[in-house]
């Protein structure tokens, strides 16, 4: 990640890259179970949580689902898509934005922060920024996904 990306992070996104790379240690990335929720309740709400899943759906080689939606987050978007995959809304499969950052995620076993404009229920926001980090059980091959999601009011800039 370059310092650039980090100097458009918001203080919630930065909050979450520093505890990722606590969690880190000596590895490229950590597993899901060194993430401690009661270290990150401040996080929480703003945190998604995605499975990677390869070869699971036939002609799906890559699909990403929900594992968990933080209720801020749950609440700023169109729908619930706890449990839900990628492949299951045609506004997010491959091509789309979100769907590039977390397959860019996956690939490069490296963190990426992405603003996209807000469609959503809330005329309020202007943009949403995000930040994805690569999560691993073996160190290697990604399997989760860490996700902190900041809405950007028109008011403010970053």
């Amino acid at each position: 990640m370059t310092a650039l990306d980090l100097d458009r992070a918001t203080p919630l996104l930065r909050r979450a890259y520093d505890y990722w790379t606590a969690k880190c240690g000596t590895r490229p990335m950590p597993a899901r179970a060194d993430l401690d929720p009661a270290e990150i309740k401040p996080l929480l709400s703003n945190l998604i949580l995605m499975d990677v899943l390869r070869d699971a759906k036939p002609g799906w080689p890559l699909n990403f689902r929900y594992r968990l939606v933080g209720t801020n987050v749950d609440a700023m978007m169109n729908g619930r898509y706890t449990g839900l995959c990628m492949s299951e809304m045609p506004h997010q499969q491959p091509g789309s934005r979100i769907w590039s950052s977390l397959e860019r995620v996956t690939a490069t076993r490296q963190p990426h922060i992405n603003r996209v404009p807000y469609v959503g229920p809330h005329k309020d926001f202007i943009s949403v920024v995000d930040m994805v980090m690569p999560l691993s059980n073996d160190g290697g091959e990604v399997n989760m996904l860490f996700c902190i999601v900041d809405f950007v009011l028109r008011a403010n800039r970053i």
